[in-house]
């Protein structure tokens, strides 16, 4: 699948989209499409470091597929965290889904972010108390907003079957190899349809067989239903395969001197 731009044609992509309120108050872009994130004038700070987060105008339209990617440390895992809801900016606006991330209280920002978002964490937070099938059924656990049926567990089921865990459902999650767990954990993140998706190197523990599988599976199942993936990768052959890449060195900034400075390799 080819890209919607390449390389040096990033700060310029990110910069037209030109993105305007539309006549229901969300982000839209120019072409009049609404965009299912859209973050504005965002800045994040680690208190204590030099890192910094800058993101002036980021838009994602519905059901696209996006790559970021960009040296570790760049801000990757830290962006999906915001626009989760995970962590909270020190200043700017996240809009996903028509809800303003950023004005929700903690406890609301969890209920959206269970309810509403596929999650795929770089150190999968699996439970290891429990087996296979419940932590790939953990947020109808946890969540009274998500009713478990049958139809539920029978499509757990049916997405351990496509990655090839199904002998392991019975199974506790510590009794699991690394690839394993990454299996479980991007079932969990399917699981309920949401219409986000966002994957933290989601191959990254897989040998290149499970590799091809469980990232085919993650963009079938989403273009199946048209939501919208956001993926954390550092392995280039993958590229390809997705609508768009975004490279974090055009976002990251170093407080040097206590001045930022943009580091814009594109």
């Amino acid at each position: 699948m080819k890209r919607d731009f390449e390389k040096g044609d990033l700060s310029e992509s990110i910069q037209d989209q030109n993105v305007q309120p539309d006549h229901h108050g969300q982000a839209g872009n120019k072409n009049g499409m609404t965009a299912i994130i859209q973050a504005a004038k965002l800045r994040f700070a680690f208190a204590g470091t030099t890192f910094q987060l800058t993101i002036d105008d980021l838009s994602v339209q519905p059901g696209e597929s996006v790559a970021f990617i960009g040296p570790s440390g760049s801000g990757k895992t830290t962006l999906l965290h915001l626009l989760a809801g995970i962590r909270v900016p020190d200043s700017g606006r996240i809009l996903v889904d028509g809800t303003e991330v950023t004005s929700l209280t903690n406890a609301a920002r969890r209920d959206f972010r269970i309810c509403r978002i596929g999650l795929v964490f770089q150190e999968f937070e699996l439970l290891e108390h429990l087996s296979v099938l419940n932590n790939i059924l953990l947020p109808y656990r946890i969540s009274p907003s998500l009713i478990l049926t049958r139809e539920v567990v029978d499509r757990a089921k049916e997405l351990a079957d496509s990655v090839d865990i199904t002998d392991k459902l019975t199974r506790f999650t510590g009794r699991l190899s690394q690839g394993e767990r990454q299996r479980v954990a991007v079932c969990r993140a399917i699981l309920m349809r949401p219409s986000l998706v966002f994957a933290d190197e989601p191959t990254g523990n897989l040998d290149p067989d499970n590799k091809w599988k469980v990232l085919e599976s993650l963009l079938d199942d989403c273009r199946e239903r048209k939501s919208t993936l956001l993926t954390v990768t550092h392995d280039h052959q993958l590229l390809d395969l997705f609508d768009r890449v975004i490279d974090f060195a055009s976002f990251h900034t170093k407080a040097e001197s206590g001045s930022p400075t943009a580091e814009a390799i594109r």
